[in-house]
C-alpha cells in the first residue's frame, strides 16, 4: 500500500489523510463541486472532483470513486464512515479491481450489515440478544403471532437500517398492524430491501458501545466501552468513555460478549458493537458497525490507541500493535458533537458561511473539524462542524475541562449546538449521570429550548 484514495468528506477525510501520512503514505481526497474549497481537499497530496453537489452524483457514485483511483494511481481505498463505509457491493468491487479496501471482508460486511442474521450470529457467540422474532418477517399473521408471545411495546426494524433510521414503534396490536406495513414500505424505499424484524422495546435503556480491533491474524481485542446515551431522535450528540455507570466486572462481562461476536463473524478491521443496557443493568446486542465511528476520537483519548492508524496497518496485513493485557484506560473523556443546528428552534439545520471560526485550545482538549473562517458549510451533507474532545482524571474534571472549551468555542454565521452542551453540563441529572436514551426527547416535548444561541 503506497496511495490512499479517501472516498468520503469532511472531518473524518482529514483525520485519514492525517493518519496516513503518519505512516508516510500519500492521499488522494475526492470531492464534490460544493466542496472545492474544503479542508480535505487542500490537506490531501492530489484532489480531484468527482461529481455534482448531491452525494448519489459523487460520494455514492462508484464509478467515479474508481476512476478517481485509476487517474491517480491509489491502491487502496480508505471509505471512512457513512456513504459507502458499510456497501458490501463497493467493498467487493474494490477487492475484484485488485483495491485495498481499509475495512473488514465484504463478506464481514454483508453478514453484520443484516440486523437479523447479526443477531443470530451474537446469539451464536453467546451474547444476551433482546428478545424478538427469529430472523424475517413477511407475513403480518406471523408477525402479530410473534407480537402477542414477546409482548408491546415493540420495535418494527429494517434489517438493512441504520444509524437510527427504519424503526417504528408499535404499543398495541391495532398499532402494530397499520405499522407493519408501512414499516416494509419505508424500508424498501430507504435501503432497496423491504425485509423487517421485531424487537422487544427495553424501557428506559442507556446505549453502550463497545470498541473492537481485530487484525487478519486471528488477534482480537476491544477497547473499552463508549457510553452514548444523550441522543436526539436516536442521533448521538454526547459521547463518553467509560461509562458512568458500569461496574468493572459488567464491563469485563460486555468487552468479552462484544469480542466473541467479533471472532464469530470472522471479522478484521475496527468496528463497534452496539448494546443496550436497562434499568436492572442488564444488556443486550443491538448492531455491529462495521467502520471506523464517528466516536472513535473518545476511546483513542482514554487509550492512547490511534485506531485509523490501526486500521491502515490491519489491512496491510500487520498484526495488532497492542495485547489486550497491554491496553490502559486513562481518565474519563467526554465528546461533544458540534453541528450547525439551531437548538433553540428544535434543532433546525442552519448551513451557511462560517464568518469566524475560532476553536478552544488549552490542556486536555482536542478539536477534530474541517471547518474553518470563511468556509461554507453546505447544505447537502451532514451538519457536523467538528467534534470536541475533553479530557479529566475523572469525570467531573472532564465536564470542568468541558465547559471551560465550550466557552471558548465562538462560530459566526450559523447556529450551532455549542449552547445545547452547554447546558447540558449544568444539568443536574446529566452531572449525575442517571439519564436514558429518552432523556433529550423528553426535554424537546415538554418545550425545552436549551437557551438562545449564545455565540
Amino acid at each position: 500500500m503506497q496511495k490512499v484514495l479517501i472516498a468520503n468528506r469532511g472531518e473524518i477525510a482529514v483525520r485519514i489523510i492525517r493518519a496516513c501520512h503518519d505512516l508516510g503514505l500519500q492521499t488522494v481526497a475526492i470531492y464534490s463541486q460544493a466542496d472545492a474549497e474544503a479542508l480535505h481537499v487542500l490537506h490531501a497530496d492530489e484532489a480531484i472532483c468527482i461529481g455534482e453537489p448531491p452525494s448519489h452524483k459523487s460520494y455514492l457514485r462508484i464509478p467515479n470513486i474508481l476512476s478517481a483511483c485509476e487517474i491517480t494511481g491509489a491502491d487502496a481505498i480508505h471509505p471512512g464512515y457513512g456513504f459507502l463505509s458499510e456497501n458490501p457491493n463497493f467493498a467487493s468491487i474494490c477487492e475484484s479491481c485488485g483495491l485495498n479496501f481499509i475495512g473488514p471482508s465484504p463478506a464481514s460486511i454483508t453478514l453484520l450489515g443484516d440486523k437479523a442474521k447479526a443477531k443470530a450470529t451474537a446469539k451464536k457467540a453467546g451474547a444476551p440478544v433482546i428478545p424478538g422474532s427469529d430472523g424475517v418477517v413477511s407475513d403480518l399473521n406471523d408477525a402479530l403471532e410473534v407480537a402477542r408471545e414477546i409482548g408491546y411495546p415493540i420495535f418494527i426494524k429494517a434489517v438493512a437500517g441504520g444509524g437510527g433510521k427504519g424503526i417504528r414503534i408499535a404499543t398495541d396490536e391495532s398499532e402494530f398492524t397499520k405499522l407493519f406495513a408501512a414499516a416494509r414500505t419505508e424500508a424498501e424505499v430507504s435501503f432497496g430491501n423491504p425485509d423487517v424484524y421485531l424487537e422487544k422495546m427495553i424501557h428506559t435503556p442507556r446505549h453502550i458501545e463497545v470498541q473492537v480491533v481485530a487484525d487478519k491474524h486471528g488477534n482480537v481485542i476491544h477497547l473499552g466501552e463508549r457510553d452514548c446515551t444523550i441522543q436526539r431522535r436516536r442521533q448521538k450528540l454526547i459521547e463518553e468513555a467509560p461509562s458512568p455507570v458500569l461496574t468493572e466486572r459488567l464491563r469485563q462481562k460486555i468487552g468479552q460478549a462484544a469480542v466473541n461476536i467479533i471472532k464469530a463473524a470472522n471479522y478484521h478491521s475496527v468496528g463497534t458493537v452496539e448494546f443496550l443496557l436497562d434499568k436492572d443493568f442488564n444488556f443486550y446486542f443491538m448492531e455491529v458497525n462495521t467502520r471506523i465511528q464517528v466516536e472513535h476520537t473518545v476511546t483513542e483519548e482514554l487509550t492512547g490507541v490511534d485506531l485509523v492508524k490501526e486500521q491502515i496497518r490491519i489491512a496491510m496485513g500487520e498484526k495488532l500493535s497492542v495485547r489486550q493485557k497491554q491496553v490502559v484506560f486513562d481518565g474519563h473523556v467526554i465528546q461533544f458533537r458540534i453541528n450547525a443546528e439551531d437548538p433553540s428552534q428544535n434543532f433546525a439545520p442552519s448551513p451557511g458561511r462560517l464568518e469566524y471560526y475560532l476553536p478552544p485550545g488549552g490542556p486536555h482538549v482536542r478539536v477534530d473539524s474541517a471547518c474553518y473562517s470563511g468556509y461554507m458549510i453546505p447544505p447537502n451533507y451532514d451538519s457536523m462542524i467538528g467534534k470536541l474532545i475533553v479530557k479529566g482524571k475523572d469525570r467531573k474534571e472532564a465536564i470542568a475541562v468541558g465547559k471551560r472549551a465550550l466557552n471558548e468555542f465562538h462560530i459566526g454565521g450559523v447556529k450551532s449546538t455549542i449552547p445545547f452542551h452547554i447546558y447540558m453540563l449544568e444539568d443536574e441529572i446529566f452531572n449525575k449521570a442517571t439519564f436514558d436514551l429518552t432523556y433529550v426527547d423528553s426535554m424537546l416535548s415538554e418545550g425545552c429550548t436549551f437557551g438562545e444561541d449564545l455565540q
